[in-house]
């Protein structure tokens, strides 16, 4: 069968090798040898900058590797003119990496020539016509690495899913086993550059500073402790989100596991059906300071708090409007005792405005007017009330005697000269007081100074106050007191015989 060679453009039949006649006037084809210079890209070639003539002015392309390709063939004229006409070096086009081959291809050398350095040019390959194709698997891993890869897909998925599932049954409070526990959030106490405030927003929108009231690491603390939550780090950054550290209150609280999150930040406020009550119970005649240090005690609020809130919280009520800011004692004598159920850990002004809002409510107009119409304002009422609750026992009518003496004595000009005043001055209770005890230069001391002292010496209940409102009609000026029962006496005389006799 014949066929046609491509390259001596020769027809074959068997052995026989016809040679084709050439047209007329051409010469006949003869070989020829020649050589050109050829360059060519290789992948870990040492990059170089673009001259510009590969296209893209600027760019860095890989150095070339220069070849000499030696051919013979077989010429007729026209490409012995075409031959001539060929530059010294053959460039190819654009520098490419690898020539026109399919996807994932590139032309690479032998195994054996892949270490050459090809920055050396006494280390450049032996030239050769064509480069081995081998194929590099970009993105082709297989059946196997495909197995591999999906199976490290779904590991990875699982393990983050299993952690979202734990971080959302802590923050839902999610199939959590109901359990309880009292938790108490201490105040915030800054020290050194530690921040005291937050910026927050008005309800018009409009930025404020807002003080931090907890120390959330406490908070999460005192949580994690009490069985509350799992993940402490958990809550502090919602905590970060939800500004929690201006929303929870001081106190202590009874809390469940079975409340997420946000219920939790919402019960440890003031308020709140979770916060401890605490009941305590203020006797008649107890100081500020004796009031201020059972609250302490009670773990409702601090004395420090108290005293600052007593001496600069504007309350807004009419009986305090003799009394000026600045000075806790402002506050003394209408602390109204009675029972309190308090918050652990309450605001210091709210929970002083709880005896204040008593007595508010409790002195009532008509007593109020039946102290007006005995010349006295309600704080001179107060300040005689609290005397007559120091001094007396609890014997009936005992009170209204002992009121009757004071505005006796007052209206006489004497000096009022009660014990009782000594130990407000001595922060005592005791009646054996000395001689130097009865000379201390004091404005308390009803001994050297006549008229009402400057303030109240204690919290009276409502049966003094009432004494004050309407004392009995008596003409005595003494009493004299033995355990607990006292006894009155117009003249000094009178009293002293009875003091002889008992």
């Amino acid at each position: 069968m014949a066929r046609r060679n491509k390259d001596s453009d020769r027809i074959l039949s068997g052995n026989e090798d016809m040679q084709r006649r050439p047209p007329d006037g051409e010469e006949p084809e003869e070989e020829q040898t020649y050589t050109f210079a050829e360059e060519y890209y290789t992948p870990d070639a040492a990059p170089a900058a673009d001259d510009g003539t590969a296209g893209g002015e600027g760019q860095i392309s890989p150095a070339p590797v220069k070849r000499e390709i030696i051919k013979t063939k077989k010429l007729r004229r026209k490409e012995k003119k075409e031959l001539a006409a060929m530059p010294e070096k053959l460039v190819r086009g654009k520098p490419t990496v690898g020539r026109d081959l399919k996807g994932g291809q590139m032309l690479v050398y032998d195994s054996e020539l892949d270490e050459v350095d090809y920055s050396d040019p006494e280390d450049l390959p032996e030239a050769r016509d064509y480069l081995p194709i081998r194929f590099r698997r970009y993105g082709r891993i297989g059946i196997g690495g495909g197995v591999l890869y999906a199976l490290f897909v779904i590991s990875v998925s699982i393990v983050l899913a299993c952690f979202a599932w734990m971080c959302a049954v802590d923050v839902l409070a999610l199939n959590k086993e109901e359990a309880s526990a009292i938790v108490t959030i201490l105040p915030y106490e800054p020290t050194g550059d530690m921040p005291t405030t937050v910026t927050d927003e008005d309800e018009n929108g409009d930025p404020i500073e807002v003080p931090i009231k907890v120390d959330i690491d406490q908070v999460a603390d005192a949580l994690k402790d009490g069985g509350i939550i799992e993940y402490k780090w958990l809550f502090k950054l919602f905590s970060s989100f939800s500004h929690a550290n201006i929303k929870i209150d001081p106190g202590t609280y009874d809390l469940k596991t079975t409340q997420d999150y946000r219920s939790l930040v919402t019960k440890m406020q003031f308020g709140s059906d979770s916060q401890e009550v605490t009941r305590v119970t203020f006797p008649e005649g107890f100081s500020m300071e004796q009031i201020f240090t059972l609250l302490e005690q009670q773990s409702v609020c601090k004395k420090e708090d108290l005293y600052e809130a007593a001496a600069n919280y504007n309350f807004e009520y009419d009986f305090l409007a003799e009394a000026p800011l600045g000075d806790a004692s402002r506050l003394e004598g209408f602390l109204f005792p009675d029972t309190y159920d308090f918050y652990q850990g309450e605001d210091a002004s709210v929970c002083i405005n709880r005896f204040l809002s008593n007595f508010n409510n409790r002195v009532t107009q008509e007593i109020r007017d039946a102290i007006a119409a005995r010349g006295l304002s309600l704080r001179q009422g107060v300040i005689m009330a609290s005397l007559i609750e120091k001094e007396a026992g609890a014997t009936e009518g005992e009170r209204e005697n002992m009121a009757s003496v004071l505005y006796n004595r007052l209206a006489a000009g004497m000096a009022l000269g009660l014990d009782s005043t000594v130990n407000y001055i001595k922060g005592t209770s005791t009646f054996d007081l000395t001689a130097e005890d009865l000379a201390i230069d004091d404005p308390y001391n009803t001994y050297l100074y006549t008229g009402l002292p400057p303030g109240p010496i204690c919290s009276p209940g409502l049966a003094s106050i009432q004494a004050v409102a309407a004392p009995a009609e008596t003409g005595y000026y003494y009493w004299y007191s033995v355990d607990g029962v006292s006894s009155f006496f117009a003249t000094h005389d009178e009293q002293l015989a009875f003091a002889n006799a008992n």
